[in-house]
């Protein structure tokens, strides 16, 4: 008997750390996972710097569905939370 691997914490967030994700490939794994997530859910959005033109393309491809909010911001990095919004 297998058990399902789940991610999400009781608070309906996931972590997603892009610094182990070659660069050429962040922007597409990080809209996947934008794109996996139903209204409510969150995702912990890691990097080693502040992704400034990814904000840009996500405010174009999710417009007012997407919340982002900093939870940290150091020269080591940013966490942000992107939260799904209804609609």
């Amino acid at each position: 008997m297998t058990t399902a691997h789940n991610h999400l914490r009781d608070d309906r967030t996931y972590p997603f750390d892009a610094r182990g994700i070659a660069k050429r490939f962040r922007h597409a794994a990080i809209f996947g996972a934008l794109d996996a997530l139903t209204p409510g859910e969150a995702m912990d959005f890691r990097n080693d710097h502040d992704p400034i033109p990814l904000l840009q393309q996500m405010e174009l491809r999710y417009g007012r569905h997407i919340g982002i909010e900093y939870l940290e911001r150091s020269a080591a990095g940013v966490l942000i939370r992107f939260t799904r919004l209804p609609g």
